[in-house]
């Protein structure tokens, strides 16, 4: 018994495969080498045709080859880690800390009250001692809505709560759960009658909860006799708007309370409604300030030692999540020197090839403030002091949420995270500085990945627009096809992207989810990660300030329809639309320029193979990963097309600047 008192929560292994991995790496980067090789050798002389874009396409690869050493950080060497519940469970399950469960919402139009429910309700249930469990739910958008859905669900609570743990349901999500148990309701009744039947009645309780907080968002306010019913209510009387109001705090279950039970007789959480307090003359500082006064309340009325920051549309579909974060804070060996535990990012939306390629990544006490990440500078302050992290993902997904289901969503998404990442590259927390001499190497190039997202679009935008240009007037920027100097650009091309292919495919990606991939790629970097980077530097130069975009985690039925049968969804006029459009439409109208000149016999077949052979290639594969959207500029009918504003516009444009490449050189 003295020996499995002491055998670790958790362990750490090495992923298989990692020196093959360092093998391909260093080969790929020997080929990158060649290459700066070659564009060093081979520069055009002054005035020869080609120079600026030969001098400009070497800047671009010099930038990706920085970039690719940085990613290296990320993979170089691979763990995973897994944990030991059973163990804990022996050690300390009388001992187990309190845990506050923040969920975080601003908005009641943009996310319904019926999504964040759900999400409240899947993490009142977890598998963990109700009285040392409290959820808090603040509601930036100050909504009698929201506060409403929170009384409704909390009385549902009573029921779904004691029906998760007589049948251990998995996820506890209600609206996920009664999804995925539709397909096995003829089973459940042959094989239990009961559990069929309580199902039945749990669903009937859910649906009639669903309709009065649906009835109440039609009507857009709460009736009369349902506000007379809570006296909560009337802290909304000197209520002005979203930004303008005094703190709005309702403890609506008050776990302290021995007569706070369910429909069993066992104690429920603490549950407690936020709307703090805001004015228009001062900055609110988006969820990291929501987040600062979450915690600022929770310590007066239960003072949890862990806190779980849930994001209102990732429901919990692990009741054991908590566990599995608390096995490596309560780890006797290592538990103490571990700040925070993270879990990845996933959705229970994506269509079977991830049309918008979903991205599976990643809290002086308080989150950190000054940009739209936040919690990005926060977690580096707390490893800067000297404190780990834990990345956890555990075999059941541990939250799903809900992805962007139009590729509009998407961009301004990742407009806001690569902005906000750039911000922190260019601020005193960028990890260069302030990580110096308090994180590791690779640590630091860590974060350097998505300090430097944005930083991608000019090498992008080079790379998607140069060799396509210099392929209109018949000029090379790459070597010979007969010419050694071939060799290193066709590895380099072949070795990262049948990597990538390979690595996409290990994850349980599909071939065309690979190649949607491929071009969200190239989307987010010509629009979301351009609109980044001017409008940080415009920041800087004091004339714009960050906004907090919320994503909206709502479609309406046309789109949602189009999403499942995975068409791309635009749908409208943006800037960014037009960017897209217009280089589509100018490697279009290169390529076919160039063609027509060939046909002509303006230039030999011959020469044409020898010399560029590359940039066809890569003009042809741009114009091919561009399909969905020439369909959607001159094909589509439905409302998720692009607008003849936009076709019009990037007509206008690509056609200039393919008269204007008959005078670079």
């Amino acid at each position: 018994m003295g020996e499995e008192r002491y055998l670790p929560l958790f362990e750490t292994t090495r992923a298989n495969g990692r020196v093959l991995y360092r093998l391909f790496a260093v080969s790929v980067f020997v080929g990158i080498c060649l290459i700066w090789v070659y564009r060093v050798t081979h520069i055009p002389k002054a005035c020869e045709d080609g120079r600026f874009g030969w001098m400009c396409l070497f800047a671009a690869e010099l930038w990706f080859s920085f970039y690719w050493v940085v990613t290296q950080a990320t993979r170089w060497s691979r763990i995973y880690r897994h944990t030991f519940k059973d163990r804990l469970s022996q050690r300390y399950e009388k001992e187990l800390p309190g845990v506050d469960i923040f969920v975080c919402t601003a908005d009641p139009i943009i996310e319904p009250p019926m999504m964040v429910m759900n999400t409240v309700l899947s993490v009142l249930a977890y598998d963990y001692p109700p009285e040392k469990l409290s959820v808090y739910l603040s509601d930036d958008g100050g909504s009698e809505l929201t506060y409403y859905a929170l009384l409704e669900a909390a009385e549902f609570a009573k029921h779904w709560i004691p029906h998760c743990k007589k049948y251990s349901v998995e996820p506890r999500s209600p609206a996920a759960y009664f999804i995925s148990t539709a397909s096995d309701a003829v089973g459940d009744q042959s094989q239990n009658q009961n559990r069929a039947g309580d199902v039945a009645l749990i669903k009937k309780l859910y649906e009639n909860m669903e309709n009065k907080i649906e009835n109440a968002v039609k009507l857009g306010r709460i009736s009369e006799e349902v506000r007379s019913k809570h006296k909560g209510f009337s802290q909304w009387n000197s209520y002005s708007s979203k930004l303008d109001h005094d703190t709005i705090l309702q403890i609506v279950v008050d776990g302290r309370n021995p007569n706070a039970r369910d429909v069993e007789g066992c104690m429920l959480p603490t549950l407690v409604y936020l709307a703090r307090e805001k004015r228009p003359q001062y900055h609110h500082n988006f969820k990291a300030g929501a987040m600062n006064a979450l915690i600022r309340v929770s310590s007066s009325i239960s003072n949890g030692k862990l806190l779980l920051n849930v994001d209102c549309d990732m429901y919990s579909n692990n009741s054991m999540a908590i566990r599995d974060a608390l096995c490596f804070f309560m780890d006797e060996e290592q538990g103490h020197e571990i700040a925070y535990v993270q879990f990845p990012q996933n959705f229970d939306n994506l269509t079977k090839n991830e049309l918008y390629a979903s991205l599976k990544v990643i809290n002086e006490m308080g989150l950190k403030y000054g940009c739209p990440v936040e919690d990005v500078i926060t977690g580096l302050s707390i490893q800067c002091r000297g404190w780990k992290s834990v990345y956890c993902n555990p075999t059941r997904k541990a939250f799903l949420g809900l992805n962007a289901t139009t590729l509009l969503q998407i961009l301004v998404q990742h407009k806001r995270w690569s902005e906000g990442n750039l911000q922190i590259m260019l601020s005193k927390y960028s990890a260069v500085w302030f990580g110096h001499g308090k994180i590791s190497l690779g640590h630091q190039l860590g974060y350097l990945r998505y300090n430097l997202w944005a930083a991608n679009c000019w090498a992008t935008l080079i790379y998607s627009i140069l060799p396509s240009l210099y392929l209109l007037r018949g000029t090379s920027l790459f070597p010979q096809i007969s010419s050694r100097w071939i060799i290193p650009f066709a590895y380099v091309i072949i070795a990262k992207n049948i990597g990538s292919f390979l690595e996409y495919m290990w994850c349980g990606g599909t071939m065309l989810g690979w190649w949607n991939d491929q071009r969200i790629w190239l989307y987010q970097r010509i629009t979301s990660y351009l609109f980044a980077f001017i409008d940080t530097i415009v920041h800087y130069l004091g004339y714009t300030d960050s906004a907090f975009v919320i994503t909206a985690k709502v479609a309406d039925a046309d789109v949602s329809e189009r999403y499942k049968k995975e068409i791309m969804e635009f749908g409208g006029s943006c800037p960014m639309f037009t960017i897209l459009a217009t280089l589509a439409l100018l490697n279009l109208y290169c390529f076919a320029g160039f063609v027509q000149a060939a046909v002509a016999g303006t230039i030999g077949f011959a020469e044409v193979y020898e010399t560029m052979c590359l940039q066809i290639l890569l003009c042809g594969v741009l114009i091919v990963i561009n399909l969905p959207l020439y369909e959607a500029l001159y094909l589509r009918k439905d409302k998720g097309k692009l607008p003849s504003s936009v076709a019009v516009k990037s007509m206008a444009f690509a056609g200039f600047a393919c008269i204007c490449s008959k005078f670079i050189y």
